[in-house]
């Protein structure tokens, strides 16, 4: 295949800069026409400095291109999504707007009408674990959200077995990077630096993604998911912690159904090219700027609960580096082409 021509709409948000990062250095693809309403007209290294390698100009809209990222809000992606695939290009659609099956569950967690409702049916959650065939047959791919990637791959295997109660506790803390760059009091340093804070107590826009997966994939579908996110005082970075309760005689007792828990999740995510199942309790650092999901199962056998801890780059597995997943099967390349660097750490 020649070299494929790849687009990203808004370039100038998060985990448009990521995508420009990563592409940048993909063996198979170009970057070759970005969009930024607030960078009109600039050079990417006038607007973005670490990105001067990139020497595009940020336009209204994009040249003719073969792939294209749609990296807009919720709400304003959907007509510049439904305008590529008149075209005929491939897309992966970053923003909510075709992760839910649902419009009027879209409505209600969104707040305004779906833009695009007939195009609902046929977009993929693009959770490529989960859904690695679907992605790679798809003409648009909806990008999961950062909360729901950790959650997701950290609860599936044991739902999936059947292995606990349908009551699941998950509890998420996220850095900054992941409210977006767009100012805003809770974002400001000041309201952060040394500070920790819980939000979204009465629900957030993540979950219904969450529930919408786990309920598609579980041994029994009635589930009852309650998602309480936090702010922590660092850029980068996703940590999750889920419970639930484990049935009756799914395990054995003590050590025992801990390494049966532990063999479980290894047996599920082997061969999996970006999910790591990992004896010590994964740290957020470790997947700092890189694809990988750390998850740790283990067994409360005072409690006879189930915990799991997932670790994420919001940015990179909760984002960007999904997204190029995706294409990467879309396009019919390895998985993993452009996504095989390791973590920044410390």
């Amino acid at each position: 295949m020649a070299e494929v021509k790849a687009g990203i709409i808004n370039i100038t948000g998060y985990i448009g800069m990521e995508l420009a990062r990563l592409l940048h250095q993909h063996p198979k693809v170009k970057l070759t026409s970005v969009t930024g309403r607030s960078a009109v007209g600039q050079k990417v290294g006038e607007a973005l400095p670490h990105l001067d390698d990139i020497k595009l100009t940020i336009k209204t809209e994009l040249d003719k291109v073969d792939f294209v990222f749609s990296a807009l809000p919720h709400g304003e992606s959907a007509a510049t999504v439904i305008t590529m695939l008149e075209q005929g290009v491939k897309v992966v659609d970053v923003s909510a707007d075709f992760r839910l099956k649902d419009a009027t569950e879209y409505e209600q967690w969104y707040k305004i009408a779906h833009p695009a409702a007939k195009y609902l049916e046929e977009a993929v959650y693009g959770l490529t674990e989960l859904n690695r065939d679907q992605v790679a047959a798809a003409r648009l791919v909806a990008n999961p959200g950062c909360y729901p990637t950790g959650a997701i791959l950290a609860l599936v295997p044991a739902v999936k077995a059947g292995l606990v109660e349908p009551d699941i506790v998950i509890d998420s803390k996220s850095g900054v990077s992941g409210a977006g760059r767009a100012l805003s009091l809770t974002t400001h340093y000041a309201e952060v630096n040394e500070n920790v804070s819980a939000y979204a107590l009465e629900g957030h826009r993540h979950l219904p993604e969450m529930v919408q997966e786990l309920k598609r994939l579980a041994a029994e579908p009635a589930l009852s998911v309650t998602f309480l996110p936090h702010l922590i005082p660092m850029t980068r970075g996703i940590l999750t912690s889920c419970y639930a309760k484990l049935k009756e005689g799914k395990l054995a007792g003590g050590k025992k159904g801990g390494e049966e828990v532990m063999k479980l999740y290894q047996d599920f995510y082997r061969g999996e090219p970006f999910v790591r199942v990992v004896s010590p309790p994964p740290q957020t650092k470790q997947t700092w700027g890189n694809n990988l999901c750390l998850i740790h199962p283990a067994v409360d056998s005072r409690t006879g609960r189930l915990i799991v801890v997932s670790c994420i780059d919001n940015l990179v597995k909760g984002g960007a580096g999904q997204a190029v997943q995706n294409m990467n099967l879309m396009l019919g390349f390895p998985e993993t082409t452009g996504l095989d660097a390791p973590a920044v750490y410390p």
